[in-house]
């Protein structure tokens, strides 16, 4: 079961990973009945989390069986919870790339938000569009969720400084990569093609990169002020634990500058 589990994860395509993730958490909750971990997004307890990742970086006990959250999605949830005031200011203008399921459903019904999503090919968003040439004017968005695409596109520099365009002056936004915290600088390399070397060399069949503990400084490159959050040292350890979050799952916040 967990080679098929495994198999699915790393050959379906995206778009209709996400349709058929609605049948599985229907039925995956009831296996893992217990108490040993939380979620704190969706509130509920389990005896452990499902596996996640592909064959090079596959992790054991990560992904909530009920809505489907990873280390970085629960991390997140606390920042804005604790930290933000995204659950309470009126009429705060969103843009989230990419919209995690365990977010998106959640946050379309949030009245304080205006709440707009997009994507090359997802299913579930309101606009569809190319990262590096975004169809929208300058200055729009309070905040910008962004993550886990950057390693995705082809130009990684052009796509931040779209982002930048149309988020305000003092917006801020959440900007989240998968990082080789062994490596220096961001490995990039374009005659690797293939699924099965990308995999290899990105973690990732459909990655083209892998960045380094660098990626600050490539967001700063693009116009963003950014402040790299380690939540570990504000939250009891055990706590963390439970919930299931490595100690090196950093949050990354940008800013626009307000000139």
């Amino acid at each position: 079961m967990k080679k098929l589990y495994k198999w699915l994860l790393n050959t379906i395509p995206r778009p209709w990973l996400i349709r058929l993730s609605y049948v599985f958490r229907v039925f995956a909750p009831l296996f893992y009945k217990g108490n040993n971990v939380e979620c704190p997004v969706c509130e509920k307890s389990f005896r452990k989390f499902l596996s996640y990742g592909s064959k090079v970086k596959h992790r054991d006990n990560v992904l909530c069986p009920y809505d489907l959250t990873l280390e970085r999605h629960r991390l997140m949830w606390l920042y804005l919870k604790e930290k933000t005031d995204f659950f309470t200011k009126e009429n705060l203008s969103v843009m989230h790339i990419a919209p995690e399921q365990c977010f998106h459903k959640k946050f379309k019904h949030q009245k304080n938000l205006k709440y707009t999503t997009g994507d090359l090919v997802s299913p579930i968003v309101d606009m569809h569009f190319d990262l590096h040439d975004i169809p929208l004017e300058d200055n729009q968005y309070e905040v910008i969720f962004c993550n886990h695409v950057m390693e995705h596109v082809k130009d990684d520099l052009r796509c931040m400084q779209e982002l930048l365009r149309i988020m305000k002056p003092g917006g801020w936004g959440i900007m989240q990569v998968p990082i080789d915290h062994t490596r220096n600088t961001t490995y990039e390399d374009w005659s690797i093609t293939s699924p099965e070397e990308r995999e290899k060399h990105f973690w990732q069949y459909d990655h083209v990169r892998l960045y380094g503990t660098n990626y600050p400084d490539r967001l700063r490159e693009a116009g963003f002020e950014v402040d790299v959050v380690d939540y570990s040292k504000e939250m009891p350890e055990e706590q963390f634990n439970r919930y299931r979050i490595p100690k090196e799952e950093l949050l990354y916040v940008v800013r626009k500058p307000q000139s």
